[in-house]
């Protein structure tokens, strides 16, 4: 009975449905002449005599021919009728832009039938493959760290005990598919000198979402709906944890922001307290997973949190997905002073287990020299591709031009996407096959 509903009063539907109906009659009528004419007496007839009189002779591919013309002209009007009913639905569904509601549905269609990929990581790296990863797949789960401890993150889980909104904030607004004045908006932060100075709306946002919801996975839920996000946003743990690090000298270093700042070689990093229970979600992703993404994104600080709550390690190294690291472009001063890109593999290794990562992805363009000197200025260099070293920890090295031509220490997110789902396509082809995508 609710089909009914559409006969209403104003619904301007019924005159298209009508029109429809009546394209589908004429069809039906061609192709009645077309095949069935001797059947129909006075059809027949009434070709018979219009024909006679227009030539003065009578054949029967006449009537196929008529028959042939009233056929078209039913489909014809049969998909003005559609078309006509699908604007009338849409231009009240999507009144700014039919057109870009159909190009939505139809992208939506295809990246849905895209690899199902899970990206572990946080911070800046982490939003930056989101952004490229969203345009070929749809289904997408970024799990994300909840050690951090500085900014807004910081004061929002020290002043309402929630876990850190900011890195989920970042990879929401990364996925999200909305309007550039809803993504700034989420971005915005408060200055001048109130209570509110320093904190970021999506922070705020989600912070009340979680208090309304009385859950955190059930708030990222419900903004992802605000920001129209492609795929999902999980954090690894719900619970509070705090970041240190054990350094080569011995000494402890407490908290996620702190770490760079010791200036000191990190021999390992543990998360307090050590026992912490992952999301579920989480778990299921990684499992459910056709490819497992880590990084990129600082080491120690953004990718290693994740892999040091309970079971995502474990989760990781059991997956049969593809497992891919991607290494970044340069050293991050006070964390990874003078590492390889073998040292980077070797890190995610000793924390997560050896089998965490089956491929490392690392940029081939080099760096330009005046950039170089700017980052060397910092304490930052491009990290150095060992590849025997990478050889004897059993990882496929997979090279590519990733970094960006405005900012060329970062990497570009439309190559990074590419070379990502060209790796993932090319293994599933069979390794002789992967130098051809």
């Amino acid at each position: 009975m609710s089909f009914l509903k559409w006969l209403y009063p104003g619904m301007k539907f019924k005159r298209w449905l009508l029109l429809f109906a009546g394209g589908v009659m004429l069809a039906s009528l061609g192709i009645a002449v077309m095949f069935n004419y001797k059947y129909i007496d006075s059809i027949e007839e009434t070709i018979y005599r219009t024909v006679y009189l227009w030539s003065g002779e009578y054949t029967y591919a006449a009537t196929g021919v008529i028959g042939s013309i009233v056929v078209i002209l039913g489909f014809v009007i049969m998909i003005l009728a559609a078309r006509f009913i699908i604007q009338s639905v849409i231009s009240v569904v999507y009144p700014s832009s039919s057109e870009k509601l159909v190009d939505l549905i139809y992208e939506k269609r295809m990246l849905g039938r895209g690899p199902t990929v899970t990206v572990v990581g946080g911070g800046h790296g982490l939003s930056v493959l989101l952004r490229g990863i969203k345009q070929v797949t749809t289904n997408v789960t970024a799990v994300v760290t909840v050690a951090d401890d500085g900014g807004s993150s910081g004061r929002l889980r020290e002043e309402l005990g929630i876990i850190p909104p900011g890195d989920l904030r970042n990879c929401l607004v990364a996925l999200a598919d909305t309007e550039p004045l809803m993504e700034k908006l989420f971005q915005h932060r408060f200055g001048g000198n109130s209570t509110l100075s320093g904190h970021s709306f999506g922070n705020l946002f989600i912070a009340a979402m979680a208090e309304v919801t009385g859950d955190v996975e059930t708030a990222l839920i419900e903004s992802s709906k605000v920001l129209a996000v492609k795929g999902r946003v999980l954090p690894a743990s719900k619970e509070h944890v705090r970041l240190d690090a054990i350094m080569e000298d011995g000494s402890i270093v407490c908290g996620e922001s702190s770490i760079p700042e010791a200036k000191k070689r990190i021999h390992r990093v543990k998360l307090y307290p050590e026992h912490v229970e992952a999301v579920q979600s989480s778990l299921d992703a990684l499992r459910e997973a056709d490819a497992i993404v880590l990084g990129p994104g600082s080491l120690y600080t953004s990718i290693m949190p994740n892999l040091l709550v309970e079971g995502i390690g474990d989760a990781i190294c059991r997956s049969k997905a593809i497992k891919i690291y991607v290494c970044n472009v340069m050293t991050q001063p006070g964390e990874t002073d003078g590492y390889t890109a073998s040292m980077h593999v070797k890190a995610i290794l000793d924390h997560a287990g050896r089998h965490a990562v089956d491929y490392v992805i690392v940029n081939s363009t080099p760096v330009p020299e005046k950039v170089m000197k700017e980052c060397a200025e910092k304490g930052s260099y491009p990290v150095k591709v060992d590849e025997g070293a990478l050889n004897a920890l059993g990882v496929g090295l997979i090279k590519a031009d990733l970094i960006t031509t405005k900012d060329a220490i970062h990497h570009d997110p439309k190559k990074l996407a590419s070379i990502v789902m060209r790796t993932i396509y090319g293994i599933k082809a069979g390794m002789d096959d992967l130098k051809k995508y």
